[in-house]
């Protein structure tokens, strides 16, 4: 793992998801867009996801945050690797107010995610991180984690069945497995991808959270996302809506805590 603090490590490869010039469907334009990838759509993608295509480099981003229950059941923690998730020394309840301490942070594909000891992810398996504290930094972690993982692994479709659940899951799933046939895979840049600068709960709970999380962009700019993170199986899974919000940008981080790796 990387030092605690400011100073991200890095032995990822750079993911052709977080490039410019990569096609992406409707249903995964949201989070694709707060990282900072040119997004653009296909006239048949785009009919397929039941949305008007567009392109973008600096797209609206829209991620996670409510939605009906999931259309399928999510496997649990111990069906993801066949062995129980550990118990995590973390067990404060309180929602933090200030950056948590104690945290490494480590290069995903050229985002910048947050790990701890003690409330995880305690198991690290290929792109799938999971295991953490039933706790709000635990929540906060895996919301962090599973938000990139999802769309930027090698491996998305087992991050995705595993580690999300939702209305939205399965449209995202069919949406992406059909624009990554046709997808144009000649590497880009990857700039302008946003990194994490901030969050925000909007409430917790012990079985859902919900967090803002703001991202900002090389140029400045800053947008803060919803996600909602929901207590399932023994581990936190990241719920896909049917519709998910739309961004907000900040001109500030004034009523956010300030956190980050880079």
């Amino acid at each position: 793992m990387a030092e605690s603090g400011n100073r991200a490590g890095t032995d990822e490869p750079h993911s052709p998801w977080l490039r410019t010039g990569f096609v992406l469907a409707v249903a995964f334009i949201g989070f694709v867009a707060v990282i900072g990838a040119v997004v653009l759509f296909s006239s048949d993608a785009a009919s397929e996801g039941g949305a008007t295509a567009s392109a973008s480099r600096t797209a609206a981003a829209r991620q996670p945050s409510d939605g009906g229950p999931a259309p399928e059941p999510a496997p649990s923690g111990a069906a993801d690797s066949g062995a129980k998730c550990p118990e995590l020394d973390d067990k404060r309840q309180d929602v933090p107010t200030e950056a948590p301490k104690g945290l490494s942070w480590k290069l995903f594909h050229t985002v910048a995610l947050p790990s701890s000891k003690a409330a995880g992810p305690a198991v690290v398996e290929q792109d799938v991180a999971r295991c953490y504290a039933h706790t709000p930094v635990g929540a906060l972690l895996a919301t962090s984690q599973i938000s990139v993982r999802y769309l930027a692994a090698d491996d998305w479709l087992k991050v995705t069945r595993a580690q999300t659940v939702g209305a939205g899951r399965a449209s995202y799933i069919d949406a992406r497995t059909k624009a990554e046939r046709k997808a144009d895979r000649q590497p880009g840049d990857g700039a302008g991808q946003g990194q994490i600068a901030g969050f925000k709960f909007v409430t917790y709970t012990g079985s859902t959270a919900v967090i803002q999380t703001v991202w900002r962009f090389p140029d400045g700019r800053m947008q803060a996302a919803t996600t909602t993170a929901l207590w399932r199986d023994g581990d936190w899974r990241l719920e896909y809506p049917a519709d998910p919000a739309a961004p907000t940008p900040v001109d500030s981080l004034a009523g956010y805590v300030a956190w980050g790796g880079v």
